[in-house]
């Protein structure tokens, strides 16, 4: 088994992690401060192929297979400053264009892909609702059947990307007499009658990436757009948990690399009581702590990858992936602030903003705990 990476996927990987550090940094710091939406960021990452990153070339992408996909994101994440241009980024292809692919007719394929690669179109999907959150499938949005469409109402909360979506893949409840088998799922425009989204969410982190309210009132969808057969959606949503659980948290990787190495040079040169703070077994020590967690998320993460590029689903793995890689995220950027002390924890350095933006690693994708069940449960408990 081996998880190395080829030499073209190692230059794909390092010219994810120029183009972050040359393109998508500059004015991070004051869009962090306004909460606004990287739009030019967004573009200039479909220039250079992000968007369509999995997607065949038939379609606008560019076919790359699932381990170039986690180099790339662990190159961007290193790369990338702005965790909410690459939060929304990852929404969009691993929650809409990846179950498209999967799961989608030729008409939608060829309809909706090509411009969610090349920049035009933001998607997302819309599963969460004001009371149901970890027990996804317990959703009261409903979709009833009228002749040549779909009518759907119902409200979804706390949606990625929703203030600023051209499509959403929605969730809705086809038939309540069967539990999560009666889910279905639709490709929902902004433009569809009966279709609105409320205001940016005011959140503690990722303040880049908009994050909204979706309602769908009487909300009208062509029969065309139900994505899959009716009763669908459970095995939708679980097809791109598995992906989003291994490619999003590639950025979360990347991320814990380059904190890494700032410590590092930080320790070098920052001295008390006449040496460098690296000399101090407390410091060294930390910094020995956030390599391994680095490495073991790599090797978790990548074997989640090694799977799925066999064809072979990864529930197990992929949780297991998601749960430590996201707990560790966290512990890492605690401790890359701890090491820099009060110019950690001020607002000049990004190391309390990475803090913030962290924790929600904890939560969307499904929860630690949530994690812990689906292990729990895959092991017979």
């Amino acid at each position: 088994m081996d998880f190395s990476f080829s030499q073209d996927q190692i230059t794909f990987k390092e010219s994810a992690i120029e183009f972050a550090e040359k393109v998508l940094n500059k004015g991070a710091k004051d869009r962090e401060g306004k909460c606004e939406f990287n739009r030019d960021g967004w573009e200039k990452c479909a220039e250079f192929g992000v968007q369509g990153l999995p997607v065949p070339e038939e379609y606008g992408g560019l076919g790359l297979d699932i381990l170039t996909c986690v180099a790339t994101m662990e190159g961007l994440g290193y790369g990338c400053k702005d965790s909410g241009l690459l939060f929304s980024l990852n929404s969009h292809i691993w929650t809409c264009e990846s179950p498209l692919l999967k799961f989608g007719s030729e008409y939608q394929k060829s309809k909706y892909l090509p411009g969610l690669c090349n920049g035009t179109l933001i998607g997302g999907h819309a599963m969460t609702e004001p009371d149901s959150g970890s027990d996804a499938f317990s959703m009261r949005s409903k979709a009833e059947k009228r002749g040549d469409r779909y009518i759907i109402n119902g409200t979804k909360m706390f949606i990625t990307n929703a203030p600023i979506a051209d499509i959403l893949l929605v969730f809705a409840v086809t038939d309540p007499t069967k539990g999560f088998a009666g889910i279905s799922a639709f490709i929902v425009e902004k433009g569809f009658p009966g279709f609105s989204t409320g205001k940016p969410l005011d959140m503690m982190g990722l303040k880049t990436c908009p994050l909204g309210e979706v309602v769908l009132q009487d909300c009208e969808v062509p029969e065309e757009n139900r994505l899959g057969k009716e009763g669908a959606g459970a095995a939708i949503f679980n097809s791109e948990m598995e992906w989003e659980r291994s490619c999003l948290f590639a950025t979360h990787v990347g991320a814990m690399s380059r904190d890494i190495n700032d410590c590092i040079r930080y320790v070098k040169e920052r001295h008390q009581f006449e040496k460098p703070i690296a000399k101090f077994q407390a410091i060294s020590h930390k910094i020995a702590d956030m390599q391994v967690k680095l490495e073991l998320s790599r090797l978790v993460l990548y074997k989640v990858a090694w799977l799925k590029a066999q064809g072979k689903r990864a529930p197990l793995e992929s949780a297991m992936a998601k749960l430590f890689v996201s707990e560790s995220y966290v512990q890492n950027c605690l401790e890359a602030l701890q090491i820099h002390g009060a110019y950690g924890y001020s607002t000049e350095l990004d190391f309390e903003k990475n803090v913030r933006d962290s924790i929600a690693g904890k939560i969307y994708s499904g929860t630690s705990e949530i994690q812990k069940n689906i292990i729990a449960s895959i092991l017979g408990l």
